[in-house]
């Protein structure tokens, strides 16, 4: 009996469905979650989280949050989350190179804005870098 998995971003639910492993990547490294887990509260870093149901994986980016799992459900609630289909590999790229230039342009002083920059850095990198493995996994299948 597969597990309920929910992946939920501040504006909207990315994932709701069935999966036989959940694969996180857990503040602490990858976790993976079969149906009947202990239950768990754990906090997520930027990464990739895999949701495998049926022989088939769907792939969802996740830029932090937190995931609850309960021995018959998942769910994640994260700062930021897309499905990897619907990332638009052009646009991250381009927010990738506004990112590094405003990096750049950016003197070390403001340590608020600085942060924020790193945070936008980090995510456009995370879009681009999921968005080309996926689609290399996609074009072997």
């Amino acid at each position: 009996m597969p597990i309920r998995c929910e992946i939920v971003s501040q504006d909207r639910i990315v994932y709701q469905g069935p999966a036989d492993i959940v694969v996180l990547p857990g503040a602490d490294g990858m976790m993976g979650i079969l149906p009947n887990h202990s239950p768990v509260l754990a906090t997520l870093q930027f990464g990739v989280i895999t949701v495998r149901h049926r022989g088939k994986e769907q792939y969802f980016t996740v830029a932090g949050g937190v995931v609850e799992v309960q021995p018959d459900q998942v769910t994640v609630l994260a700062d930021a989350a897309e499905n990897v289909e619907e990332i638009n590999l052009q646009r991250a790229e381009e927010a990738k190179r506004r990112a590094e230039e405003m990096m750049s342009k950016t003197p070390p002083t403001d340590a608020d804005e600085y942060l924020r920059l790193q945070a936008a850095l980090r995510r456009s990198n995370l879009w681009v870098e999921a968005a080309r493995r996926y689609r290399q996994r996609r074009s072997k299948s």
